[in-house]
């Protein structure tokens, strides 16, 4: 038995030809800090955090940012405070893309050096005059640009293209294909795909889309889907219409061996997630991700009497 399947039979699950990482994005557990995030995650079995950077202490991120490894954990990426090219819902400002860009510039400066050979996560943000051609040749001229900063920084880049549900909200683009042409644009093997499969399970010919971005995947997301009801309606993984399996199946196709993270948004709904016990929220996404990536290998679920 190898290292990684010791460790996994540790933690509960039986992992199958080989193992992966599993990560939680601080998003996730929006309801509890910073310190809580890392002491809970690491005590719950989690490998790996994505670390949102408005959780920090402006006055002590060194200190929180250095306590992570010590914990147990390994960074899995970063979601800078502003982390779009235009203004969005979740950030409007500061308006200008000079602005905007200067502050992404800054959170690579300030936290790239505690977050060695990981992505920053961006995404477009949403043109102002709804020009999505505009933006994506802005976006990919920028990104080309700080790709400099993050090989200064010893960081990458990791544009992530949302859901259709955001257009002209969140962002100017919806399909992996169309992120590939931004990436493409910036032309630098620093700036890469943030794979988020709630945002992109409904593009057409979605497992072909996977397999054309290849190793230009830098980190991958994993939630599930029911109809929202509002901006911020996702929910665990295995517990709505996402086929994870597939995705999963065409991901590790590509030889993707980095974390696979739960980013879960639960907002302005009866039933936040954020309201009940996210130990628990945190257990069942383990659960639900390892049942997906189980029948990914065998096409038969998870099944938690075998562990």
């Amino acid at each position: 038995m190898s290292a990684t399947d010791r460790r996994w039979r540790a933690k509960g699950f039986v992992m199958i030809d080989g193992g992966y990482r599993f990560g939680i994005s601080e998003f996730t557990t929006q309801p509890w800090s910073f310190e809580d995030d890392v002491t809970r995650y690491a005590r719950l079995g989690v490998d790996t955090i994505e670390v949102v950077e408005a959780k920090l202490d402006d006055h002590r991120f060194a200190e929180q940012m250095e306590s992570i490894g010590p914990a147990g954990l390994d960074i899995s990426g970063v979601q800078p405070k502003v982390r779009t090219f235009f203004a969005s819902r979740m950030t409007p400002d500061p308006k200008g893309v000079d602005e905007r860009v200067a502050a992404l510039r800054g959170s690579i400066e300030r936290l790239g050096r505690f977050a060695p050979g990981v992505p920053f996560i961006t995404n477009t943000g949403a043109h102002p005059r709804g020009d999505m051609a505009e933006a994506m040749r802005i976006v990919g001229d920028r990104l080309g640009e700080l790709s400099k900063v993050a090989a200064d920084n010893g960081v990458l880049l990791a544009l992530e293209p949302l859901n259709p549900t955001s257009v002209n909200v969140e962002s100017a683009i919806w399909t992996i294909d169309q992120a590939l042409e931004v990436i493409d644009r910036a032309g630098s093997d620093r700036v890469g795909l943030c794979l988020d499969y709630w945002n992109i399970w409904q593009n057409p010919g979605v497992t072909a889309q996977i397999a054309r971005a290849g190793a230009k995947i830098f980190t991958v997301q994993a939630s599930d889907w029911r109809t929202p009801r509002s901006f911020a309606d996702r929910i665990v993984p295995g517990a709505g219409d996402i086929p994870l399996a597939e995705l999963i199946r065409a991901t590790r196709a590509t030889g993707y061996e980095l974390p696979y993270v739960v980013e879960i948004f639960s907002e302005d709904v009866p039933d936040s997630l954020y309201d009940r016990d996210l130990e628990a929220v945190i257990i069942d996404c383990k659960r639900g991700f390892a049942s997906a990536w189980e029948e990914s290998l065998t096409g038969r679920a998870f099944d938690p009497a075998r562990t």
